[in-house]
């Protein structure tokens, strides 16, 4: 926060960028994410590391590709008028979210994410063991139940029952230094596994169909990032700079489970992280009072939940306009706060 106050925000203090799970809230950060990569980090001579679970890898599929404004337009403007039948199974949700990948990678995409040198891509999953490497139910049912008991217990038991598994940009070296030490494998991004390992990492359990023998990667079931890194507890031992952090709260829950205990990110994992998130008076003044959120599918006709959508899409802009006002030093000092949670962690 001392160098910050020194310095100001300044491009090339920042080695990574992460991107959180949550669908649909990630539209409340769509105007950012328009002016971070092609403004912000603009002409860029150094890596920098994009790491993202779920909707982030999404996002970041689009930010490590050379229109990324387009792209980024793109996935809002096709997530949020995304419409179902009545009562959708896995496979009717699978095959929409794969149609969307098909389309973001499209016109070369996949190559450009592979060739980018200075915008390395990095997306979560995770492979299952046991009960959580099931389709059917109710054995899949019985897996996450059990996985809820061991992170209930303590969170590095989620190693257990999952693995860690980063699909990286070809020529990257970043570590994932993690205060649990939940197993984690490091996997080189493809032609072949790009498209499987960005719809592994949003594959929520019992919503989509996991993914089976993604290439390169070891065999198995692979599912969403989010289970392990929902939010994010880990840091970067080989990055020295800070971490830019565009999110949608400013208290992060590290894992999905961990959203029922309330847990919160060792202290050590946020030593160097900036994070950008819209105050209660924005998300106050938004339709509903809330940011969008997956459970508006259920809640919300479409008739109404796409213009709602896409009004917070719209108003994320603001974010941006605030984003660029920050970069004035003076402005910054004003609005610039210490995080505020505290390590609570088993």
């Amino acid at each position: 926060m001392s160098r910050i106050l020194d310095t100001g925000l300044v491009a090339d203090d920042f080695d990574v960028m992460l991107g959180a799970s949550g669908g649909p809230k990630w539209f409340v950060l769509a105007g950012l994410d328009k002016v971070l990569i092609p403004e912000f980090f603009k002409g860029r001579n150094k890596p920098l590391d994009l790491v993202g679970s779920s909707a982030g890898a999404f996002r970041f599929s689009c930010l490590a590709q050379q229109r990324p404004v387009h792209k980024i337009e793109l996935l809002a403007e096709k997530y949020s008028t995304t419409v179902y039948s009545d009562k959708p199974d896995l496979h009717e949700i699978t095959d929409k979210a794969e149609e969307l990948l098909a389309l973001l990678l499209a016109e070369g995409g996949t190559q450009e994410i592979l060739d980018n040198p200075y915008i390395k891509a990095h997306f979560i999953a995770v492979r299952c063991r046991g009960l959580t490497a099931r389709e059917r139910q109710p054995g899949l049912t019985m897996g996450l139940l059990a996985s809820a008991a061991s992170n209930s217990v303590k969170r590095k038991h989620l190693g257990k029952h999952y693995t860690r598994v980063v699909f990286s940009s070809p020529n990257s070296d970043l570590d994932i230094l993690d205060p649990c030490h939940i197993p984690t494998e490091r996997v080189e991004l493809s032609p072949e596994n790009m498209q499987l390992s960005l719809l592994a990492s949003g594959s929520i359990p019992g919503v989509l169909r996991g993914v089976e023998d993604i290439p390169g990667a070891k065999e198995g079931m692979y599912r969403d990032g989010g289970i392990i890194d929902y939010h994010y507890d880990f840091s970067f031992p080989n990055r020295d700079g800070l971490v830019l952090y565009p999110h949608f709260y400013n208290t992060p829950t590290p894992g999905w489970f961990d959203k029922m205990k309330k847990r919160r990110p060792h202290n050590s994992s946020y030593d160097n992280a900036v994070i950008l998130a819209p105050s209660r008076e924005f998300v106050a003044q938004l339709p509903y009072g809330k940011i969008s959120d997956r459970k508006d599918f259920e809640k919300i006709s479409a008739e109404e939940r796409i213009p709602y959508w896409q009004t917070v899409i719209k108003e994320g802009d603001k974010l941006a306009d605030d984003f660029i006002s920050l970069l004035d030093p003076n402005t910054l000092r004003k609005h610039l706060k210490p995080l505020p949670f505290k390590t609570k962690v088993k």
